[in-house]
């Protein structure tokens, strides 16, 4: 449950009894053998929908989320749901998602905390998931959705878009599913992870894994107050610095100190209480150990693993494909998305311009906007 004022809980995870909001749930009919060698008997997917499919299945449209995201993608925050849409600009009647003729579905990945199987969830055995919950993989996550669309009655998506982490899960439908998928937005991603977006995810685990609250992961029957909040905001201040561009934190904050504060009697530059908000944000909304399995499900993302290598996978794709990135994106640099554009046949290649870093692929509505009609507009 997500409490905005007074100490947070010991996760930030929907759980049973807390508010609904617009979710709806589809439980996997068998259990899901994961590609890492586990095995999770009983998986739900939290999801939610906009607008109406069409009889023969043909406007459905799948929108992943990021590490931290959900599957709240529009409206506004409100009971169940922490944060307003993040994507709320894109999807409706008259945007680029026009919900009066494309039928929007967007799940909370498999392990996330928003409704979805994950740490946060109960076991078979009554208690929390925490610490036991096996290791998931970006194609296991894809696995799960295959069958949330199957369940739905999609068995071609008109496009399958995503950004960063919903990005790989994007290019990973397009590769290992490419009779299921017509089009594909592939924004901010690649097709390996690089070995600096690694070392920047292992900073993260390990400041999660360091708070002597994390207790091996089994923290989520601790009060109000207790749980490893720390830890998880020195991941998400590490993580947020490398979303955001070096320009446009000087151009903001350079070296100027928060209102009524000084550095040298104790106090913080605006950029430090800047990222105090982030992460005393995330604590309230999110699950620490959710945040190290997505984390390090990224990290071990690899298109070409067991495809012959990412280039063989990459001409599997037979989607219509466009690849977009930020220029200011220091994290997936833009030469990622150049070279994963050149190595899809056919596919586009666009750039985001935006002072904003990696969360340019959220902030740029209109860019981002164009990007879609254009794609679904062919």
């Amino acid at each position: 449950m997500t409490r905005t004022h007074g100490s947070p809980p010991a996760t930030g995870a929907w759980r049973a009894g807390d508010p609904v909001g617009r979710r709806r749930w589809f439980r996997l009919p068998e259990p899901l053998v994961l590609e890492a060698g586990g095995v999770l008997p009983q998986v739900d997917l939290a999801y939610e929908t906009w607008g109406e499919l069409d009889a023969d299945g043909s406007n459905a449209v799948l929108v992943l989320h990021a590490l931290t995201g959900d599957s709240h993608v529009a409206g506004p925050a409100g009971p169940g749901h922490p944060s307003p849409g993040w994507w709320d600009a894109l999807v409706g009647p008259g945007r680029a998602l026009d919900t009066d003729r494309w039928f929007v579905v967007a799940p909370n990945v498999l392990g996330g905390c928003q409704g979805s199987t994950g740490p946060a969830t109960t076991a078979p055995d009554g208690r929390p998931w925490g610490g036991r919950f096996p290791a998931v993989t970006v194609r296991d996550a894809v696995q799960a959705e295959v069958q949330l669309a199957d369940a739905l009655g999609i068995q071609r998506w008109a496009a399958v878009l995503g950004g960063s982490f919903g990005g790989m899960r994007a290019l990973e439908w397009a590769a290992g599913h490419p009779e299921r998928v017509s089009a594909a937005l592939l924004l901010s991603c690649c097709a390996v992870a690089t070995a600096e977006q690694i070392a920047w995810s292992a900073a993260q685990v390990q400041a999660i894994r360091s708070d002597p609250d994390w207790l091996g992961g089994h923290y989520h029957d601790l009060p109000d107050g207790r749980g490893p909040h720390a830890g998880l905001g020195v991941a998400r201040r590490i993580a947020h610095i490398t979303y955001r561009s070096p320009q446009e934190l000087e151009q903001r904050f350079g070296t100027e100190h928060q209102d009524g504060e000084h550095p040298w009697r104790g106090g913080r530059y605006a950029v430090e209480s800047y990222l105090d908000h982030h992460a005393d944000k995330l604590a309230r909304r999110f699950d620490a150990a959710s945040y190290v399995l997505l984390a390090q499900a990224m990290s071990g993302h690899d298109v070409g693993r067991g495809r012959g290598g990412a280039p063989a996978a990459l001409r599997r794709i037979t989607a219509r494909t466009r690849v977009a990135g930020v220029d200011s994106d220091r994290l997936f640099p833009l030469e990622q998305q150049r070279e994963l554009a050149s190595a899809i046949f056919g596919a586009e290649f666009a750039t985001i311009t935006s002072p904003h870093g990696h969360d340019g692929f959220l902030i740029e509505a209109e860019q981002v906007g164009q990007l879609v009609t254009d794609l679904l507009g062919r």
